[in-house]
């Protein structure tokens, strides 16, 4: 039986990364030990993160898809003061409501919830 998963996303900058994800409402804190890593979780999604000097979001970018109850009030709750690309939310010819943000670092984070 599979009971979770948590993606490691590569980051530039783990400090700046986890103050982000805290900004999205995440809880956010890092590994310690001597390795550069995080640990941030929101609910019932965990995400790790891996600082990587040598990641360049040209090509080394990531993506993670995020399923939320409510995607516009998730959209709503990020607008203000999140770096990044953030898009609009729209509804998807396979039955859900979404939107991406692309951070600083090249991870696309695509979220969706079902459409009513």
């Amino acid at each position: 039986m599979f009971e979770s998963v948590a993606p490691i996303i590569p980051v530039r900058d783990l400090d700046a990364a986890l103050a982000r994800y805290r900004r999205l409402g995440f809880a956010a804190r890092a590994y310690d030990g001597p390795e550069r890593y995080g640990f941030v979780d929101r609910d019932s999604v965990s995400l790790h993160l891996t600082e990587w000097h040598q990641h360049d979001p040209l090509t080394t970018a990531s993506s993670v898809y995020l399923y939320v109850s409510d995607a516009d009030a998730v959209h709503a709750s990020w607008r203000d003061g999140v770096e990044g690309r953030l898009g609009e939310p729209r509804d998807t010819p396979w039955g859900l409501r979404e939107f991406t943000y692309v951070d600083p670092d090249g991870t696309l984070h695509r979220v969706g919830s079902p459409l009513r």
